[in-house]
């Protein structure tokens, strides 16, 4: 079930900001943070905060000389506080990153100076990630290596910026290794960084200049390109971010390719190996995927569509490791049950359980919208004691749905006994106690059921 929060009313009204189009981010308090690309008191784009039941607070308009036009989410830091860019504005409207508390205080950390500066990087449009060193990583969609091919602009760069404000560009891109990375990266259990670039690499047909990439970076610059798309079955552009799966494997999307040219679900190794997972087949389904995957806590990834669906809006979709893949939500535009149009961003579970996400259309307004999904998930157990011949039981759970706990003594028959009526989680976690003589039994099983 899908349910609208908030729609975006521009540049005043109740929820200032437009055109959101990145995900939210988690906040330490349970809250969710973001930025609209337009809209606020300057149309420059904001920053918002919002509580997982929908009460909006709008915490900071760009005013151009502080940024403008963010692309990408905020990450939280470990000192608690976010860390963003914006796409223009700043010193040299290049782009700026810049950190703001939970209560709106913003501070212009970096601006960025484009070809002034061309191995510096210029338009930052992908979140950040922190390393262990405390440093934040990220890419910048041009500068680097100009090229006149690309108005002097350049292909990229990953860039390294410490929070004493201190920038430095350990890798740049030259086409043949990619070009505009448009993803931001991805740190790995290795220790190394990941990301997809959307142009460049080995894969040009004609005088096209490649279909993108996916890349490894070393903690000392070193960039190496594991995979070339081809823009055939494989997928081409990618313009998302790599997850990285419980499985060790990174997951990702391409805008386009695949066996309809409408875009692809991806794994790849950290060594190359690569696999086509789903190629979306028809406009029901959606296509062209835009956003990051992210992995939910029942093992499975999901993701949104930019169009397509019933409406032709863009989807949610759910897909498993092995790519079995289920449209779980068709956008329906400025009206219906299903507010929204074009997701761009990525979705996040919230500790509720519940997906969270934006689109950057659509709504009351036609401005974009914020929304939560509530997928049903399975229920795990996490823990079962039994103390003086009473059995305790504890499992996760989703807030709001409903649960009831049954149990057999003899897993060869298909009748079992309820050991709960049904009842309504209030949190992730619920618990229910047996003691009616289990002491007596030399076995007894328990499953619980999702009503």
């Amino acid at each position: 079930m899908l349910t609208t929060l908030v729609s975006f009313t521009g540049t005043n009204g109740a929820y200032p900001g437009a055109n959101p189009y990145c995900g939210l981010t988690l906040g330490a308090d349970g809250n969710f943070y973001s930025t609209t690309f337009q809209g606020g008191l300057n149309n420059l784009g904001t920053i918002f905060r919002l509580t997982p039941d929908g009460a909006f607070t709008s915490l900071l308009s760009f005013n151009g000389t502080n940024g403008a036009a963010p692309y990408a989410a905020l990450v939280r830091g470990a000192d608690g506080n976010f860390y963003g860019t914006t796409f223009t504005g700043g010193v040299s409207n290049w782009g700026t990153i810049f950190l703001i508390t939970t209560n709106g205080a913003l501070t212009n950390l970096f601006s960025f100076t484009g070809t002034n500066n061309p191995y510096q990087g210029a338009n930052p449009g992908a979140a950040l990630v922190q390393a262990s060193d405390g440093s934040f990583y990220g890419t910048a969609d041009y500068g680097g290596l100009t090229n006149a091919s690309y108005g002097g602009h350049g292909y990229g760069a990953v860039f390294q910026f410490t929070t004493n404000g201190t920038v430095t560009v350990p890798a740049v891109f030259d086409n043949t290794n990619g070009a505009h990375p448009s993803g931001g990266l991805a740190l790995g259990k290795d220790g190394n960084f990941y990301g997809t670039t959307t142009f460049g690499g080995s894969g040009i047909r004609g005088t096209f200049p490649g279909y993108g990439t996916v890349f490894k970076m070393a903690p000392d610059g070193t960039l190496t390109n594991i995979y070339s798309f081809t823009g055939f079955n494989d997928g081409g552009f990618p313009y998302a971010s790599l997850v990285e799966g419980n499985d060790g494997n990174f997951y990702g999307t391409t805008y386009n390719g695949g066996t309809n040219q409408l875009g692809t679900v991806f794994s790849i190794t950290p060594g190359g190996q690569f696999k086509a997972l789903y190629s979306f087949m028809s406009s029901s389904v959606g296509g062209y995927p835009y956003g990051s995957l992210v992995q939910g806590s029942d093992g499975n990834l999901y993701g949104t569509t930019s169009i397509g669906g019933g409406n032709q809006f863009g989807t949610i979709f759910e897909i498993t490791t092995n790519g079995n893949l289920t449209r779980l939500i068709s956008f329906s535009g400025t009206s219906g049950p299903s507010l929204g149009a074009n997701p761009l961003g990525a979705l996040v579970q919230g500790t509720d359980g519940n997906f969270y996400g934006t689109t950057s259309l659509g709504g009351a307004n036609g401005l974009g919208t914020i929304f939560r999904l509530s997928v049903p998930m399975p229920a795990v157990f996490k823990a079962i004691t039994l103390s003086n011949g009473t059995a305790t039981l504890t499992w996760s759970a989703v807030a709001g749905q409903t649960y009831q706990v049954q149990y057999s003594d003899d897993l060869t028959r298909t009748n079992w006994s309820f050991l709960t009526k049904p009842s309504v989680a209030t949190s992730g976690v619920m618990t229910a106690t047996d003691f009616d003589g289990i002491a007596s039994f030399a076995q007894r099983f328990y499953r619980v059921v999702l009503e």
